[in-house]
């Protein structure tokens, strides 16, 4: 007689690491804010130096340049403190990779207004300065600083879908290009630095003008890509080859998103493309947390928002007259939806 095989001894390990995951988050937050990556991106420093320099206390030093080395975010090699390659790239301010701007973003406003997610499960409604009468969108394009650093954000968000929506989609078939929902410009600049032959737009409200055009002109893409002023809601479309929305449709309840994509079609020649790109929610809805807590972050955020699947994309893209559609995964949790007229 053979003896029962022996289940896997259950731990609470995973569970454990997800529920305290906020502590290494807020860890990670607070460093970007200090600007501890920008400083360590001119050279290794011991603790004592980065207290000097950071104006920490000494009883919290250590402990908070040691969690961020366990946490893969920092080197440290005998008692001096390094970035890692991708922090290096990715979270000093002074580089044109530099990715942290969302995550300020998180820092001073998502992270508190996330404390509030069971009230927002239970109402419906969102949870940021809404429930205080405020309203973060008026607020944010009345203050040039803010609405740059929100800019700023969309641009670190968005900046290795636009990388890769700027070498995988087939940009030798057409000329023209117009981004709607520019912000700061970051996909027209990389879709124009990657492909000479074409000129493109950047479709905005008017106060983005001076951002878009400040950054286009750092790169030197002034002479191929055009700012278009405007409320996507209440104008039409810039007519245009290719029409691009990334992280622009979660933001909107269905019947906007309907409308959103009936305009783009509208706008399109015969044979032209509608590129929509987002962290999409996979379609099966248990393998991409990223897009799925990014549809609970418009909860948080708006009215009536929520992320998506590509089928359920490609159902509203048929819906709105578009002849085929395909979805393929760009970097990391985002993907793109592709419309063709």
């Amino acid at each position: 007689m053979t003896k029962a095989k022996k289940s896997p001894a259950l731990k609470p390990d995973a569970i454990m690491r997800l529920g305290l995951g906020f502590w290494g988050s807020k860890t990670l937050l607070s460093a970007i804010e200090l600007g501890l990556f920008t400083e360590l991106a001119t050279g290794a420093l011991d603790a004592d130096r980065i207290q000097e320099r950071m104006a920490l206390h000494p009883r919290s030093v250590r402990d908070f340049l040691d969690a961020l080395v366990a946490l893969g975010m920092l080197q440290r090699k005998g008692s001096r403190y390094a970035n890692t390659p991708e922090t290096d790239l990715f979270l000093d301010r002074n580089k044109p990779s530099y990715a942290g701007g969302m995550l300020e973003m998180c820092n001073a406003r998502l992270y508190k207004f996330w404390g509030s997610l069971t009230e927002g499960l239970r109402t419906g409604v969102p949870q940021n300065e809404v429930k205080e009468g405020g309203n973060f969108f008026a607020a944010l394009y009345a203050d040039p600083d803010r609405l740059e650093g929100f800019l700023k954000a969309m641009t670190g968000l968005s900046s290795g879908a636009a990388r890769a929506i700027a070498k995988r989609f087939p940009w030798k078939h057409y000329k023209t290009f117009v981004d709607v929902g520019c912000a700061q410009g970051g996909v027209p600049v990389q879709v124009a630095l990657a492909n000479p032959h074409l000129t493109g737009r950047g479709m905005d409200l008017p106060v983005v003008q001076p951002i878009f055009e400040a950054y286009v002109r750092k790169q030197g893409l002034e002479n191929r890509l055009r700012f278009h002023p405007g409320d996507f809601f209440t104008a039409s479309l810039p007519q245009a080859d290719v029409i691009i929305m990334g992280h622009i449709l979660h933001d909107w309840d269905l019947d906007e998103k309907r409308m959103l994509l009936k305009k783009s079609y509208d706008a399109l020649p015969k044979g032209g493309a509608l590129i929509i790109h987002e962290s999409l929610i996979d379609d099966d809805r248990k393998a991409n947390a990223l897009g799925l807590l990014m549809s609970l972050n418009m909860l948080i955020e708006t009215p009536g928002g929520f992320d998506y699947t590509g089928a359920d994309c490609r159902r509203w893209m048929k819906e709105a007259g578009f002849r085929k559609s395909y979805v393929e995964p760009l970097a990391g949790p985002d993907s793109m939806v592709v419309g063709i007229k």
